[in-house]
C-alpha cells in the first residue's frame, strides 16, 4: 500500500526479519524507500523502459539523501524515462566504461611493442609514475581538455620537457581510444607545449677513438661501413642504408 513518504515515516521504518521491504510513495508513482534486514535504507524508483522491461534504480541511501532530494531526483528520472531514456542502463554503462588505466593497458599491449626499447622504457615510466597515479581511475570519456591542460601545467613546474612528453603520450592514447569508440575527440588537441631547446651532442676525441676501434673489430663489415659513412659525411642512417653504387663517383670521391 502506498503512503506519503516523509522523514518521520522513514525514521520509523522497522527492518524486516529477512530480505527487504519497500514502501512506495502515494504521490510519485514508483518512488519508494527500501529497508533491509541489516537496517539499511535506500530510496528507489521502479519503472518500465521503452521496451517494457521493469527496472529498479537505486537513487541513494538515507540519510545521505533526504526525502525531498530523493523525491526531486525521482521526478528528474521519470522525465528521462518519458523521453525514452533508461537511467539504469545508463548507470551500468557508465560504471563499465573504460578508465584511463584500461586505456594505458590497451596502449602497452597494442602500440608500445612497435617503439624502440628506450622509448618503451620512457613510456612505461610515465604511465606508472604519472598517468596512472594522477588520472588512472578516471573514465576515458570523462577526461576534458582542461584536465590535460591542468596536468601539463602541474608537471611543467618541475620538468617542462617531460610535461610535453606526457601530453604527446596521452595524445597517442586518446587517438587509440577514438579508434576503439571509447570517445569521440582527443582532449590533448590544442594544448600549448613548453618551448624546448634542441641539444647537439658531439663525440670527444677519446670517444671517437673508441668508436673507430670498435668499427674495425666489428664482424659485420656492411654495418661498420654504414656507421663510417654516417660519421664521415653527416648523412642520416636512412640515407646511408639507401645509397646505391650509381650514386657514387669513386674516382672523384663524391656521392
Amino acid at each position: 500500500m502506498a503512503e506519503r513518504i516523509t522523514d518521520k515515516l522513514v525514521k520509523g521504518l522497522a527492518p524486516p526479519s529477512t530480505g527487504n521491504r519497500v514502501v512506495y510513495d502515494d504521490k510519485v508513482p514508483g518512488f519508494g524507500i527500501r529497508t533491509t534486514a541489516a537496517e539499511a535504507k535506500s530510496f528507489i524508483l521502479n519503472y518500465r523502459n521503452s521496451e517494457g522491461r521493469e527496472r529498479r534504480f537505486t537513487i541513494g541511501a538515507y540519510p545521505t539523501w533526504s526525502v525531498e532530494a530523493a523525491r526531486k531526483r525521482a521526478g528528474e528520472l521519470k522525465r528521462q524515462i518519458a523521453g525514452g531514456g533508461d537511467p539504469l542502463e545508463t548507470k551500468v554503462a557508465t560504471r563499465k566504461a573504460p578508465t584511463i588505466a584500461d586505456l594505458t593497458k590497451h596502449y602497452v599491449e597494442e602500440w608500445l611493442p612497435r617503439k624502440r626499447p628506450s622509448s618503451q622504457t620512457e613510456d612505461k615510466s610515465i604511465i606508472a609514475n604519472i598517468i596512472k597515479p594522477k588520472i588512472g581511475n578516471r573514465k576515458v570519456a570523462a577526461i576534458t581538455h582542461a584536465d590535460i591542460n591542468r596536468l601539463h601545467r602541474e608537471i611543467s613546474k618541475a620538468t617542462p620537457t617531460r610535461a610535453n612528453r606526457i601530453v604527446a603520450l596521452l595524445s597517442k592514447m586518446f587517438s587509440l581510444a577514438i579508434k576503439e569508440g571509447w570517445r569521440a575527440d582527443n582532449p590533448c588537441r590544442g594544448i600549448e607545449r613548453n618551448p624546448e631547446e634542441k641539444r647537439h651532442r658531439y663525440l670527444s676525441s677519446e670517444e671517437l677513438g673508441r668508436l673507430t676501434m670498435a668499427l674495425s673489430e666489428c664482424p659485420d663489415a656492411r654495418a661498420a661501413g654504414i656507421v663510417r659513412l654516417c660519421l664521415l659525411t653527416g648523412c642520416r642512417r636512412g640515407e646511408a642504408l639507401a645509397v646505391t653504387w650509381d650514386q657514387l663517383d669513386i674516382e672523384a670521391g663524391t656521392w
